[in-house]
């Protein structure tokens, strides 16, 4: 169970590091298939492709356990509240960054897209959209499924973005943004945050407000990394509009927006 600090801090700075949220040995069975998919190898490095290559959802037992823990289902709980999300039957997406230090396409500032507009595209990921209901979001979660260290090509995070997005989001109402208009509008409008970044080792996952400006960047390190980026769904029950009625992610929501 996440205690009030890290509560606090999530509301605060939009995420949470949850170290061992899953067993470091589901993460070694995960990566062994997913290099098979690749068709590559850990001992080869000829084999690896460079900057980035991208896997589908995993849906077999292994990644299905990874993402319903008892810790991650208490964490779930307690940010975004008891029976109000859906457990995950998948993995989502996987992103592995090779060793190189190119860029890639995914190293801009961005908020993760949740829901297709009437003109989006289901070719053009850019073109779905992001509202301040954060339809079809109640978290962005990133899982590490290898060691990762600052020279390994983590995550960057604007500590604190989530609400400048908020406050970008509200005008906007039910139809919200597409994503490039998000993050044309929210770059410059959350620059002034700090900077954190997504380390730790093979296990750990890190619990994120969807609105959350995020973004990749190059690898500089020895050792392929390999992340996973699961959206976890809303289930039942309206938002709440009141301070005493929301659950974190929403409390964060009503302190941008009420200020």
């Amino acid at each position: 169970m996440l205690d009030d600090e890290q509560v606090a801090s999530f509301i605060d700075n939009g995420f949470v590091h949850l170290p061992e949220a899953f067993p470091r040995s589901l993460a070694e069975e995960c990566r062994a298939v997913i290099w098979r998919d690749l068709d590559a190898s850990p001992d080869e490095p000829e084999t690896w492709s460079t900057p980035v290559a991208t896997r589908p959802d995993y849906a077999s037992p292994p990644f299905v356990a990874a993402a319903n823990t008892p810790r991650l289902h208490a964490a779930y709980d307690r940010l975004v509240g008891a029976k109000r999300w859906a457990p995950r039957t998948s993995l989502g997406g996987f992103v592995i960054r090779f060793p190189g230090n190119e860029p890639a396409v995914l190293d801009g500032w961005h908020v993760d897209a949740s829901f297709p507009g009437p003109e989006s595209s289901p070719t053009d990921y850019l073109s779905w959209r992001v509202n301040i209901h954060s339809k079809n979001r109640a978290l962005l979660m990133l899982f590490l499924f290898s060691d990762t260290g600052e020279s390994d090509a983590p995550t960057r995070i604007r500590a604190g973005s989530h609400l400048d997005v908020a406050r970008i989001l509200e005008p906007a109402g039910d139809a919200g943004l597409d994503a490039r208009e998000l993050a044309r509008r929210a770059e410059p409008a959350t620059v002034h945050r700090p900077l954190a970044f997504a380390t730790g080792r093979a296990g750990d996952v890190y619990l994120c407000h969807p609105f959350l400006v995020h973004a990749g960047q190059p690898h500089r390190g020895t050792e392929p990394r390999f992340l996973a980026q699961p959206n976890l769904s809303p289930a039942g029950g309206a938002r709440a509009t009141e301070p005493g009625s929301a659950y974190p992610v929403e409390s964060a929501v009503l302190r941008a927006t009420r200020r």
